[in-house]
């Protein structure tokens, strides 16, 4: 759990009221009824900090999200074309999950709308799909060769969106390692207005961006060098084949040795 004091804010108000009030809220979906636990404590906005700096604390500084590591985990980072990092996975040796952020409205529920959206496009897809219910309400499941699980928390003009994947016996405890994070990330919303379900831009911190790149002029060199070590190889390999071709010394080269033989017997 990282650490950081909160602010008596959005969250800290909602916190205080679900002290008062432990029981849970039941909503109405259209499949089923999901219940939504209202005493759970994060994920955060970056407002309910008295700082920016405490609510980085423990926490991996990813721009629109601060996501704490668990332990063992490592970073996988997905880039587009133009190199901009457009996922970052957290690998544990569970399987990986990601956590990531989009623009919302001020009310709530654009994550119902969300769910249902996910859990047609498995369907679509051959995969087992089912609903079921976790600490922040309806959660998606996709099974197939492996196992996928979304997981989706409603803010104040944020909605969070984490995805699990990973193989079926290893994903209890994948999912508590998400579920655990996801409860202590902090969201960084910023003031600039965002169409709905725009994703939150992803910024990499400067040492981890720094790592990237080298290890990605590593691999370039790495490549590099197999290219020219098979253009080597490509090269040595005619250069044998021709030798292999030239006639010996003293045979005409435009016939055969037959030809030749024939040619020396009756002088012509």
């Amino acid at each position: 759990m990282a650490f950081g004091r909160r602010k008596q804010g959005r969250h800290g108000a909602h916190a205080a009221d679900a002290a008062q009030t432990p029981d849970p809220v039941v909503e109405e979906y259209t499949e089923e009824t999901v219940t939504v636990y209202e005493d759970t404590e994060g994920p955060f906005d970056i407002e309910d900090f008295d700082s920016p700096e405490q609510a980085a604390l423990a926490r991996l500084d990813l721009g629109s999200v601060l996501i704490p590591m668990p332990p063992g985990g490592q970073i996988q980072v997905e880039f587009n074309q133009t190199g901009v990092p457009t996922a970052i996975w957290v690998v544990t040796p569970n399987g990986r999950f990601t956590i990531a952020a989009y623009a919302a409205p001020k009310s709530p529920g654009l994550w119902r709308e969300v769910a249902g959206e996910l859990a047609e496009a498995l369907r679509n897809d051959n995969a087992v799909v089912s609903i079921e219910d976790g600490p922040w309400g309806r959660e998606v499941v996709g099974a197939g060769a492996g196992v996928v699980r979304f997981i989706g928390v409603d803010g104040f003009r944020w909605m969070i969106r984490c995805v699990v994947n990973g193989m079926p016996h290893l994903m209890p405890a994948l999912v508590q390692e998400a579920r655990e994070a996801l409860a202590d990330t902090v969201v960084r919303r910023g003031e600039t207005p965002l169409p709905v379900r725009t994703p939150l831009p992803v910024e990499l911190p400067e040492e981890l961006a720094a790592q990237m790149r080298a290890a990605a002029a590593q691999q370039a060199a790495q490549q590099q060098q197999a290219m020219l070590a098979a253009q080597q190889a490509y090269l040595a390999q005619q250069q044998q084949l021709q030798q292999q071709q030239q006639p010996p010394e003293g045979l005409n080269p435009s016939g055969s040795a037959m030809q030749q033989l024939r040619s020396t017997s009756t002088g012509g």
